[in-house]
């Protein structure tokens, strides 16, 4: 038997029906839904490629797309969670400290995925036809499967520690749901 007690705890500082709230988790579930539709559809039919006149063009151009509707999904994280109640026990220099420091890790998966891969690596080249030479083994990727969704999920973790949200919490745990449905649909 699962206790759902903490669960129904949290439940009770968060308001899933207020507006920022749902804004959060629309923009948490439609990034990763955007990215694997547009990038499919760039290989079946490479419309995006003729349009901006080369792979590479059209390849960055979504990139800063992605990066735009990232932006866009922070914020709204943030704001959710600065619309709704702290919780109390998490209000404290070790709930701070712990979250800054999933936070930095985090981060660290992030930027070293990004470093490894490249711009056009991270931002769904292939899809483009534009093949890196041979598959990234080295950190962070011999440390875990897709370092990029788990480091981007551990920083919205730490982020929600370090201001004592529920709110976060839950929408952290929206991210890693979406991320892991992301990842079955892109294997």
């Amino acid at each position: 038997q699962v206790d759902v007690t903490a669960m129904m705890r949290l439940f009770g500082y968060v308001d899933v029906t207020d507006s920022g709230f749902i804004a959060a988790v629309l923009s948490i579930a439609f990034n990763p839904l955007f990215w694997n539709v547009v990038a499919r559809w760039e290989h079946k039919t490479r419309a995006l490629s003729r349009a901006f006149g080369s792979p590479r063009a059209a390849c960055y151009c979504l990139g800063a797309v992605i990066l735009l509707l990232n932006c866009v999904r922070s914020h709204c994280f943030t704001e959710a969670m600065k619309s709704q109640p702290k919780l109390e026990g998490l209000d404290c220099h070790w709930a701070y400290y712990s979250g800054l420091t999933i936070l930095a890790v985090g981060t660290l998966f992030v930027v070293s995925s990004f470093l490894a891969l490249g711009f056009t690596g991270t931002f769904l080249g292939d899809y483009f036809g534009i093949l890196m030479e041979a598959k990234v083994t080295s950190f962070p990727f011999n440390v875990l499967d897709n370092p990029m969704y788990w480091g981007s999920t551990a920083i919205y973790l730490g982020w929600s520690l370090m201001h004592a949200s529920p709110a976060g919490l839950l929408l952290t745990a929206v991210v890693a749901i979406s991320y892991t449905i992301a990842v079955l649909y892109e294997g």
